[in-house]
């Protein structure tokens, strides 16, 4: 009867971070847009945020809580569940077209910074609020990157039409404000309430916190990416699906990581030193494969959705 009241918890967990992350992100939006911040600005860094918000959520959570293996394994399993499982998945349903400025530079980006991961953990056995000062800057550095990039690409088109002022009583403020407010508080009672019931379950059947990190908790602040990249490959809209992913793995070590460890310093044991590696030949691959063709065939999603249920029948074999 507890296990089962605690299987509810996390239920409950998930569903108060993705919605919590959903109100979070349409109040800020309303907000920005109101005051005319930039669409692109938005888009690169509110919008960016809300879908890593239940990594970040978790992450701090697990991590204050003394939790180290939960705040690690979860960045670590969802970036590797991201392209794996997700990526896998939206492929099979239709072939993804990946964009040059990913190809060459973010998928490459977030490939070093998992390489970066691993060897400030693997090296110092931690994550020091340096590496995560390092983490912020480079995150930082990145968006700046991607806002120059979107405005250079849009030089020399037609100017579009100025957006109608919005009629009196249209995105009240007051109401954007209500949502970020209420949008925050789920985030973090979701994130306290996930946390718990997670471990209570590791504890619970005999695993480690890692596994349940890499599996479980992973999958759950996945599901944004998840309903996301399925729905954009079902409207033909593959450039995006790809995008969303590679942006959502290096928001999860940049900005996830490198919040959590500026908080509080991070424990990194040698039992994360082959998620890592993981993580990072995922991301070698999925460059390689897209690479000369431009894209992510219905055979490559088989081949990830393949690769990913070899890894998961290791971690539960290893359990």
């Amino acid at each position: 009867m507890e296990i089962a009241l605690q299987f509810l918890l996390l239920a409950v967990g998930f569903v108060m971070l993705m919605k919590g992350a959903d109100w979070f992100v349409d109040g800020a939006s309303r907000v920005a847009d109101r005051f005319g911040i930039p669409h692109i600005v938005i888009g690169l860094t509110i919008v960016a945020f809300g879908t890593s918000a239940p990594e970040a959520a978790i992450s701090i959570s697990a991590a204050i809580k003394g939790s180290v293996d939960l705040a690690i394994s979860n960045v670590l399993g969802s970036n590797i569940m991201n392209v794996l499982l997700i990526l896998g998945l939206a492929a099979i349903i239709c072939p993804l077209a990946v964009k040059k400025s990913s190809i060459r530079f973010d998928i490459p980006f977030t490939f070093l910074v998992s390489i970066m991961l691993l060897a400030c953990g693997a090296l110092g056995g931690q994550l020091t609020r340096m590496d995560g000062i390092i983490f912020w800057v480079l995150l930082i550095i990145d968006v700046i990157y991607m806002i120059r990039l979107t405005r250079k690409s849009q030089t020399g088109a037609a100017a579009l039409p100025q957006e109608e002022a919005p009629e009196p009583g249209e995105n009240r403020v007051w109401k954007s404000l209500l949502l970020i407010l209420v949008g925050g508080a789920m985030i973090i009672v979701g994130s306290d309430v996930t946390v718990d019931a997670a471990t209570a379950i590791a504890k619970a059947f005999g695993m480690d916190e890692r596994l349940i990190g890499l599996t479980i908790v992973a999958f759950g602040t996945s599901l944004p990416e998840l309903v996301t990249s399925c729905m954009a490959a079902r409207k033909k809209e593959t450039d995006i699906a790809v995008g969303n992913i590679v942006g959502s793995n290096l928001f999860n070590i940049l900005f996830v990581l490198g919040t959590t460890a500026v908080i509080t310093p991070i424990a990194y044991t040698s039992a994360f030193i082959v998620d890592n590696i993981v993580a990072i030949a995922v991301m070698l691959l999925l460059w390689l494969l897209v690479f000369r063709s431009k894209k992510l065939s219905r055979a490559n999603g088989v081949l990830f959705l393949a690769l990913y249920a070899i890894y998961f029948a290791n971690l539960m074999i290893n359990a």
